[in-house]
């Protein structure tokens, strides 16, 4: 039996939730500052979640001159990283060689992807970092003049990455859908040149997810763009500036 006055073994663990948690201003969330790290770190799972995720379809029918021959169909799967080159289908070979012979897609567009991606997850990691130092540590961010220049610095780099990561991610998405498309697929395959043979496009991508991974990168260039003049507010260069504003707006009531 415990020792009477002796804290309960069960007490230990809600006592260190509370130091962990007491210290946790919730209502800065509802600040612009804290309320925009939130949304920048929704939306930046949104956007590398969308464009990692991503997987096609994309295919087209074959068939041979001659009654007896029967309409072969190809389908093609590809996704993230977009490596298409690497991605292999299979192409019936109507001269009656071999039953089928084994092709490519064309083009490589794995660099915006995942560079996309990437800063996806960076900003992911960042917001959420500098959410905990703004909603715990806040007293470090307000009495340390440093945190506030390099949360600056940062947003401001993010902002530009972001804007580079959308339009280079917006140029390789339309590039896919130009490469992985059934016109594409048929007029890659030279079976289809020879006479009596019949090709005719299969399944057209569905590219919607792709899409609005474009659209979360835009998104998120404007949050991080809007976060630059929120930071900026904490840093030392606007707390000298409203001082100056002031004391020209007080000598321009005092001349009147």
């Amino acid at each position: 039996m415990s020792e009477p006055g002796a804290p309960a073994v069960g007490d230990k663990a809600p006592r260190l939730q509370d130091r962990v948690l007491g210290g946790v201003r919730w209502g800065r969330l509802l600040e612009p500052l804290g309320f925009i790290k939130v949304l920048e770190w929704l939306f930046a799972i949104f956007a590398f979640g969308a464009c990692g995720s991503f997987g096609g379809e994309t295919g087209a029918t074959v068939k041979c001159g001659g009654d007896t021959k029967e309409m072969s169909a190809i389908s093609v799967q590809f996704g993230y990283p977009f490596r298409l080159y690497q991605i292999p289908f299979e192409m019936p070979d109507c001269a009656g060689e071999s039953e089928t012979r084994t092709l490519h897609l064309v083009g490589d567009f794995s660099a915006p992807a995942e560079f996309f991606v990437t800063l996806g997850v960076f900003s992911f990691l960042y917001a959420m970092a500098a959410l905990v130092l703004y909603l715990r540590f806040h007293s470090l961010y307000g009495e340390n003049k440093k945190l506030p220049i390099a949360d600056f610095c940062v947003t401001v780099c993010f902002t530009f990455f972001w804007l580079v990561a959308a339009a280079a991610w917006g140029k390789g998405l339309t590039d896919v859908k130009a490469a992985t498309r059934p016109a594409s697929l048929v007029a890659a395959m030279g079976v289809c040149q020879e006479e009596e043979v019949v090709c005719a496009a299969g399944t057209t991508p569905a590219m919607g997810l792709a899409n609005i991974s474009v659209l979360f990168g835009f998104i998120n260039f404007l949050l991080w763009a809007g976060n630059c003049w929120f930071v900026l507010k904490e840093t030392p260069w606007q707390a000298q500036a409203a001082p100056r504003d002031s004391a020209a707006e007080q000598g321009a009531i005092d001349k009147q």
